[in-house]
């Protein structure tokens, strides 16, 4: 009796915890893209590398909600997070990277798409089985 409240207690404890941490990050991400849409407004100017930052940001927003949804965090999101980082560097600094440099980055895109394909490839030929029916089953 004792042990389950205490289990209980802890549970709640570290939900809250994970949602004030979404909070911040979500509340982060939200004043970084403002501070963004601020910067094109006082340049005047757009360019992709802009763009991709925003979608970045867009990313991590959505990896937030979809946390919120589902209590899950599919590890794709923080991989296409990382190929658009990685585009956004090469688009960044394309003047300053070598050849070599250059299809580094872009092996990495490539490594990571790979990933991403071979995770959805896993989960639709050996799908999880439904997590909400074995957490009632507990």
């Amino acid at each position: 009796m004792i042990e389950d409240r205490g289990l209980r207690a802890g549970r709640l404890a570290l939900r809250a915890v994970e949602l004030i941490g979404l909070a911040v990050i979500g509340a982060g991400t939200v004043v970084a893209g403002g501070q963004e849409i601020a910067s094109w407004i006082a340049h005047r100017q757009v360019t992709l590398a802009d763009l991709l930052l925003l979608f970045i940001y867009l990313e991590v927003l959505a990896m937030v909600g979809l946390y919120l949804r589902s209590g899950q965090l599919p590890v794709r999101m923080p991989l296409y997070i990382g190929m658009v980082a990685l585009a956004r560097y090469l688009v960044l600094d394309i003047k300053d990277l070598d050849a070599w440099r250059m299809l580094a980055v872009a092996g990495a895109i490539v490594l990571l798409a790979g990933a991403v394909l071979l995770i959805r490839y896993g989960h639709t030929r050996f799908p999880y089985p439904d997590s909400r029916a074995d957490s009632r089953a507990r």
